[in-house]
């Protein structure tokens, strides 16, 4: 994948980018993407003594809109399904969905909804609310935006969208084993997209 220079999450003030380009996207507006589940992970990790337990959580929807001449009119919505989620440690998986963490059976989606996009150098920060055990904070990601190697510069049917940042589960309660376990955990969703129509 090739990093699409200075546009971010379309953050898409096209500064850098060849002047030839210029009318195609200003002619692009506001373009919805759907979500390909197949090639898109979301990862996670947590300190866990002088260890580090990673794993991964089912991406089951994201929607994104950009708009390639108003960083403001972009939107990004995410769901993952907690039922799904794998730990590298064997006995981690069960924990992370059970009562004490996650709570699985009783909040089976956990979800991110952007309220705001800002440009940040080549990357874009996403503002918005993520919902998890039922408890909504507020949380900043970093986006980057990816084109498939080899693809034209002016085409963007098919995207790949990385979104970095991290949480304190303790803020939505899932405390268990708090002793063992750190309470920052470090997120990285990789989605890849493809434009609606």
């Amino acid at each position: 994948m090739r990093r699409l220079t200075a546009l971010g999450l379309a953050a898409l003030l096209l500064g850098p980018m060849a002047p030839q380009m210029a009318p195609q996207m200003a002619q692009a507006a506001t373009i919805d993407y759907t979500l390909d589940a197949a090639a898109s992970t979301v990862a996670f990790e947590t300190d866990f003594g002088p260890d580090i337990i990673t794993g991964q959580i089912p991406l089951a929807q994201a929607d994104l809109t950009l708009d390639f001449d108003d960083v403001r009119n972009c939107t990004v919505a995410v769901a993952l399904d907690v039922t799904g989620a794998e730990a590298s440690f064997p006995f981690a998986a069960q924990a992370l969905k059970g009562p004490k963490v996650l709570d699985a059976k009783a909040h089976p989606r956990m979800t991110f909804q952007s309220t705001s996009v800002t440009r940040a150098g080549e990357a874009a920060d996403v503002t918005g609310q993520i919902t998890i055990r039922g408890v909504t904070r507020p949380v900043t990601l970093r986006a980057q935006l990816f084109r498939p190697q080899g693809s034209a510069t002016t085409d963007f049917s098919r995207l790949t969208v990385r979104l970095t940042g991290r949480v304190n589960r303790s803020d939505f309660g899932a405390t268990g084993w708090s002793d063992m376990v750190g309470d920052e955990v470090r997120i990285v969703i990789t989605a890849r997209i493809d434009a609606k129509g």
